[in-house]
């Protein structure tokens, strides 16, 4: 009998089921996974070494990826941060959970969500960091969230009695620090999930003080189009997103010209002595010998590239480092075995392309987003899919692994019989709103394995075609040129099919108006 009962606890751990033995009865109770979603912000897969990155090294998100899944064709509904969130508690297009933009829209937190049927089958929730949906968390037993985009040093936190609560340090430690006093705290007798929402790597990527001149002796070599020139791409030409163009001195380079200019920067008035003497410390000698090159032209453009690639992989330098406490802390209290542990950024970012920074575009920078993932017993270390998943598919995920019903109205679907069967989605859809940030046109598409197809409306007024097979950096736009007759018509019938799919009446709206 004992063998039998060691057996069938073999088979049922190896399908991801986690199982106690009541001592008293000798009887098997389902154990539930405890989960860990960690999100960053802003944070490019082409940055992380776990996808080959050569920029840097990131090990901790690397570890999860080791010790689980690394999904190579991740993607996003609609590439900004808001409506990311929104679309990874709910399961649910933007049009559905009704936050679009973050120029007008406010979570409806009264919709149901992952984290409530998560609630309701006896797990303790937590949301803790980069919240940025306009009102205030529901489903959680506890919240901590840091107001709109949140500051990097000495920020202030949205507390749930209403008050605001600033900590001296830097905001990715802080985060880090609040999640693992909330563990400590939380009731053991219940699975748990928290979500971790970093800040970090969101403009203006001001590095902690430890690792301030991480990078400097590195060259960063440009991207191969870093300088486009956007031949037959209206919408990209007139974006404003550009290194050369749009990226500040003072806001976003730390490159002020006063002591004066950079004291009334928020990012720095809130700085206390030692910090800011630290910072002044490592950006003063910079600016002086910037102010004695006299640069201009392209010569300034690369320039300001460099600075800003060694703010970033500094900024995310803490990032990761924080991600590993996380792990360190389930191994310490002895959770990893029964945690699911998922990374992912609200997006994926421009770190040159296109002589770009930002986000917002269904081009693959800003589309594609990196995310891992480690489930012990239920996947199997070292895995690389293949199958294209998007961000809303997390819900579901989470609610799979829990054996709690997915409800009807979530769009996504749980991404674990992929991993075993190795099937995913035939094809992506995407849908981005904002018409002011940036410059970026309003637009949908959709992406198959080879061909993504693009509809811009309202700023621009066009279509987009690209072969990704032969053109995976978008450069040359198909639509309307001769020999892609048939390979439009399939991608006009591919993106209407995940159209009336996914019940996208704004964008049915545009194809029948301007088709």
């Amino acid at each position: 009998m004992k063998a039998f009962k060691n057996l069938l606890l073999l088979a049922v751990a190896n399908c991801g089921i986690f199982l106690s033995v009541n001592a008293q009865t000798g009887t098997s109770i389902r154990k539930q996974p405890n989960v860990v979603i960690i999100v960053s912000d802003d944070h490019a897969y082409q940055t992380i070494s776990a996808y080959g990155s050569k920029l840097m090294q990131t090990p901790n998100i690397d570890r999860i990826a080791k010790e689980g899944v690394r999904f190579d064709k991740a993607y996003v509904t609609n590439s900004i941060c808001g409506p990311s969130r929104a679309v990874i508690l709910t399961g649910k297009y933007s049009h559905k959970n009704g936050f679009k933009d973050n120029e007008s829209s406010v979570f409806d937190g009264s919709q149901d969500s992952f984290v409530k049927q998560l609630q309701g089958g006896g797990y303790e929730t937590a949301w803790i960091g980069k919240w940025h949906l306009e009102s205030k968390p529901q489903g959680f037993d506890f919240w901590q969230i840091l107001p709109g985009q949140g500051q990097y040093y000495n920020p202030d936190f949205d507390m749930m009695d209403g008050s605001k609560k600033r900590y001296d340090g830097y905001v990715s430690n802080i985060v880090e620090d609040v999640a693992e006093d909330w563990l400590d705290k939380r009731d053991q007798t219940k699975p748990f999930c928290i979500v971790i929402g970093h800040k970090a790597t969101h403009r203006t990527w001001i590095p902690d003080t430890s690792d301030l001149g991480k990078f400097d002796d590195v060259k960063f070599p440009l991207p191969p189009n870093f300088y486009d020139t956007y031949k037959n791409r209206e919408a990209a030409a007139i974006q404003d997103m550009s290194i050369s163009k749009s990226m500040l001195m003072g806001y976003d380079l730390k490159m002020f010209g006063s002591d004066d200019k950079k004291s009334a920067d928020g990012n720095f008035r809130r700085m206390n002595a030692a910090q800011r003497a630290k910072i002044d410390a490592y950006y003063k000698p910079i600016e002086a010998e910037f102010n004695q090159q006299k640069l201009s032209g392209n010569s300034l453009t690369e320039w300001k590239y460099q600075r800003y690639m060694r703010d970033y992989l500094s900024t995310a330098s803490s990032l990761d480092r924080n991600i590993g406490r996380t792990l360190d802390y389930l191994d310490k209290h002895d959770l990893a075995k029964n945690t699911i542990v998922i990374y992912l950024s609200d997006q994926g970012f421009y770190m040159g392309e296109h002589g770009w920074f930002d986000k917002r575009w269904i081009y693959e920078e800003s589309f594609r987003t990196p995310m891992v993932m480690r489930y012990p017993n239920a996947v199997k270390a070292g895995t690389v899919s293949n199958n294209m998943v998007m961000n809303l598919d997390i819900a579901p995920t989470i609610l799979d692994a829990a054996g709690i019903a997915i409800p009807k109205a979530i769009q996504g679907a749980s991404i674990l019989p992929g991993l075993k069967n190795g099937k995913g989605r035939n094809a992506l859809y995407y849908h981005y709103y904002e018409n002011g940030e940036h410059a970026v046109s309003p637009h949908f598409g959709v992406r198959t394995e080879r061909y993504k197809l693009i509809r811009f409306y309202k700023r621009v007024n066009g279509w987009e075609l690209y072969d990704l097979q032969k053109d995976p950096h978008e450069m040359d736009n198909k639509y309307g040129q001769k020999g892609y007759e048939k390979i439009t018509t399939d991608m006009l019938k591919a993106l209407k099919q995940q159209i009336n799919k996914y019940e996208d009446d704004d964008a049915r709206k545009v194809l029948t108006q301007n088709n």
